[in-house]
């Protein structure tokens, strides 16, 4: 016997979400039948915000319900740090981590030629002007240690050789290849104290 029609509609809606199989969007959904209705409310009214009212930070690309994001309007931040990332979920581990007090600029990915994924694609103007326009005196590059984030970070590096910026790296205390998201918060607060400068 196949659930009704409602359920499967659920169970391949969950099956969308990254890392869910089958057998994990069944539980979901069937979990889904025993909310109270207020919480049904409130998760259906949740994914719908989510949907229209987040958007792009205009400074620094981060996510937002505003114009700009509550970091860039915060003026106790050093603006004249900007650390930079390849999205805005790695923006939320620094903050995790509390001790980064500077500004962000978030990318649209990496440079992957292999994907199609070129540097006019992932923000890099907006940097170049962050770093003419902000007073930024160091970039520091917190970007994933793989390929792509080397040759993003070298690229990085060279478009701002001669601006009178420091560029630095985090350090990599991070292994090879690993996904920032999944890295602990201690690994990740030792890598950027010991940053390492990226000469020109």
């Amino acid at each position: 016997m196949n659930y009704p029609k409602s359920i499967r509609n659920l169970i391949e809606c969950f099956k969308k979400l990254p890392g869910v199989g089958e057998k994990t969007a069944e539980r979901l959904a069937l979990s889904v039948i025993n909310f109270d209705e207020n919480v049904i409310e409130l998760f259906s009214s949740s994914i719908k915000d989510v949907k229209y009212k987040i958007k792009k930070c205009s400074i620094c690309n981060n996510l937002t319900e505003e114009d700009t994001c509550d970091i860039c309007r915060d003026e106790s931040r050093d603006s004249s740090v900007l650390c930079v990332v390849e999205e805005a979920k790695n923006s939320i581990l620094f903050e995790k981590m509390g001790s980064f007090k500077g500004r962000y600029h978030v990318l649209n990915g990496l440079i992957s030629p292999l994907d199609g994924i070129g540097p006019d694609d992932i923000n890099l103007d907006k940097l170049v002007s962050r770093v003419e326009f902000e007073g930024v005196k160091e970039v520091i590059l917190a970007l994933k240690p793989s390929i792509e984030g080397e040759t993003t970070s070298l690229y990085i590096s060279k478009m701002l050789s001669g601006k009178g910026v420091k560029v630095s790296k985090i350090a990599q205390g991070i292994p090879m290849g690993a996904d920032m998201e999944y890295i602990d918060i201690l690994t990740l607060e030792m890598a950027l104290e010991d940053r390492k400068e990226i000469s020109n």
